[in-house]
């Protein structure tokens, strides 16, 4: 087992990392009174939820089971958790433990946000996706029809616990998707570890576990560092949003689901450089490393053929980053550096958002 610290103060955890770490007993120490709820879905429970009640032994385990999908990440389904809460008759020193991927997390976390203003949870996340990125740094939230993640707070957990062995029963394309997020950590600050993931990618897709501790590790690094020293997301963390606000477009355009999250961001991802290039700041063979570690790691590089430029233009204008009617955006001077910035002409960002095929070509 590898530990990382995400460094808050008083609001600082540990994040633990190893294989079969649902067998041994890391929950205990970070519950602070009798009670526990753990959340999961209706694919994770059946895998998992057992190996982690055995943790529990002398604690009050009560359990929701959501639906499975981004479909599912609203308020009706965040009240199902209260609902539990409240007639099982949870305290403000009960804790709640999200034991899935990163839906499940940000809505766990969101009610113990919520719930009684505020009580502990902790993070067992179980897809690539969520142990590399959701599962840190205390977002929580649900989906609105007109935008992805509007409603939600900042709550720090006390424990993340990511067990690599559960990736062995994650489907394809969810590893794919949390790839995505781990190519995001190379590009915006870390040129190294994407020459790396380059070398290693395929590794990665086969699940090699020293690949995949490796990778998680250092991704887990990266977003510990800049959550440390910008936990509101008011500086430096938003870099963490590369490819983001493309791809909440797509997946609020194509209904929650229907792209995975971490499938907009490669598409999202692709679009940041390009406009990058159309700025200056990459050159073609920069552009060309970024597309192919994205297909290399089996996602799309094109968003949906059905949005146009100007419902890209509506549903980037309701994202988080807008402020006082300015579009920001997360984009790359080089590989492993990156900004946020909204100064780029208005041409160019419809020059990206209509090239296609074309990317980087224009």
């Amino acid at each position: 087992m590898q530990t990382l610290n995400v460094d808050l103060g008083e609001r600082s955890y540990p994040i633990h990392i190893g294989q079969n770490l649902l067998d041994q007993p890391l929950l205990g120490p970070f519950i602070k009174g009798r009670q526990v709820m753990v959340v999961s879905n209706e694919t994770v429970a059946p895998l998992y939820l057992d190996r982690l009640r055995a943790q529990l032994g002398g604690f009050q385990v009560d359990t929701v089971i959501l639906p499975d999908g981004e479909a599912y990440k609203d308020l009706d389904h965040v009240n199902r958790i209260f609902d539990a809460l409240l007639s099982k008759r949870h305290n403000r020193t009960t804790t709640l433990v999200a034991l899935g991927g990163g839906v499940v997390g940000d809505m766990t976390g969101f009610a113990a946000a919520c719930y009684q203003r505020g009580v502990a949870f902790i993070q067992v996340p179980t897809t690539l996706l969520s142990q590399v990125d959701s599962s840190v740094g205390g977002k929580t939230g649900v989906n609105h029809v007109l935008g992805k993640n509007m409603i939600g707070a900042f709550h720090q957990p006390q424990l993340v616990l990511a067990d690599t062995a559960v990736l062995s029963t994650l489907p394809e394309r969810e590893l794919s998707a949390g790839l995505a997020e781990v190519i995001k950590y190379g590009l915006i600050h870390d040129a190294d570890f994407l020459i790396w993931l380059e070398q290693n990618m395929p590794a990665l897709r086969q699940r090699d576990p020293e690949a995949l501790a490796c990778a998680i590790y250092r991704s887990c690094e990266i977003k510990a560092e800049m959550v440390a020293l910008d936990e509101r997301e008011s500086g430096v963390r938003a870099l963490l949003n590369l490819g983001h606000t493309f791809g909440h477009a797509i997946e609020t355009d194509q209904g929650y689901g229907q792209w995975l999250h971490g499938e907009a961001v490669g598409a999202g991802t692709m679009m940041a450089a390009d406009l990058s290039a159309r700025l200056g700041w990459l050159d073609q063979a920069d552009l060309d490393r970024v597309r192919r570690v994205l297909e290399a790691a089996g996602l799309p590089i094109l968003p949906p053929d059905s949005m146009s430029a100007d419902r890209f233009l509506e549903l980037m204008a309701v994202d988080k980053k807008v402020i006082d009617g300015s579009l920001r955006l997360v984009l790359l001077k080089q590989l492993g550096q990156a900004v946020v910035t909204a100064d780029f002409p208005m041409a160019q960002l419809q020059s990206t958002l209509t090239a296609g095929p074309r990317l980087g070509q224009g």
